[in-house]
């Protein structure tokens, strides 16, 4: 099952691909950042991230899509624009029909350390031993993003991730 994993962002945005096989076992496929230009105007960073994540759906052809949850934002502009961004790797994932599957960081943290206030450290180094990678995957934001694809593979394994699955309320009302 191929699992691409999102860590939403406007300036930095993770992406991980990840094999997941029958047994719990993950192979890193490949990792990476989006960026845009800091000083651009908003609608034109978010064009830019549409156009560079359309490249990676295209390019990564997953199976499905595990995106990490905007849990709590201490600055709500910086919430706003995160999850402007987040509605972009919705809406690519839906273009493509999908399966997108949602995470807080404290489910991913409880799903690779088996705590849910594990520090970034942690996560990285689980990611890449889970992952049997030699160091830990930068920019930091593709390991949160293997780190939310190693989730969901987890969560697939067990058939736990039905109850993570993205719903459009509207739909379900028609």
């Amino acid at each position: 099952m191929r699992i691409l994993g999102i860590d939403p962002g406007i300036g930095i945005c993770g992406f991980g691909l990840i094999e997941a096989a029958s047994g719990g076992s993950a192979k890193a496929l490949d990792f990476g950042a989006v960026t845009t230009e800091v000083d651009a105007p908003i609608p034109s960073r978010l064009k830019e991230l549409y156009d560079s994540l359309t490249q990676v759906f295209d390019e990564c052809k997953p199976e499905m899509v595990a995106v990490e949850k905007l849990f709590f934002a201490k600055n709500i502009t910086t919430g706003i624009v995160v999850a402007e961004a987040r509605g972009i790797v919705l809406l690519v994932a839906e273009q493509r029909g999908l399966p997108v599957y949602e995470f807080t960081p404290n489910e991913i943290k409880m799903a690779l350390t088996g705590y849910g206030a594990a520090t970034k450290t942690q996560i990285e180094e689980m990611v890449r031993v889970h992952l049997g990678l030699d160091k830990k995957p930068k920019p930091d934001d593709a390991a949160d993003a293997l780190a939310v694809a190693i989730t969901c593979s987890f969560l697939y394994q067990t058939k736990d991730v039905e109850k993570y699955k993205f719903s459009n309320s509207r739909k379900e009302r028609e």
